[in-house]
């Protein structure tokens, strides 16, 4: 199984990596690990993670206040967003 993300949902990845980076060095490298962590968790257990619409799941980050929220498609795994838990909780829907 394979993963994906939507154009907005890298973008928001890229973003957040140099956030941390920017706060403090080897912090961005550090939320870049948990991601990847987050998606080979995603790509072996693609149904682990409670629903929170619609088959859209969220998986949660370990040390930052972010989540993944992915759909299962049948080409693999399909990142949404990748959101911090404390803005604006509804925007990822139109995709």
């Amino acid at each position: 199984m394979t993963f994906s993300f939507h154009p907005e949902a890298e973008e928001e990845l890229v973003a957040a990596i140099d956030y941390y980076e920017a706060r403090e060095a080897g912090r961005g490298c550090d939320f870049s690990i948990e991601i990847l962590t987050a998606m080979r968790n995603l790509v072996a257990y693609p149904t682990a993670w409670p629903v929170v619409e619609d088959g859209v799941r969220r998986c949660l980050l370990n040390g930052f206040p972010f989540c993944v929220l992915q759909s299962l498609e049948p080409g693999g795994v399909d990142v949404l967003a990748v959101m911090h838990l404390r803005r604006w909780p509804d925007y990822w829907r139109s995709r």
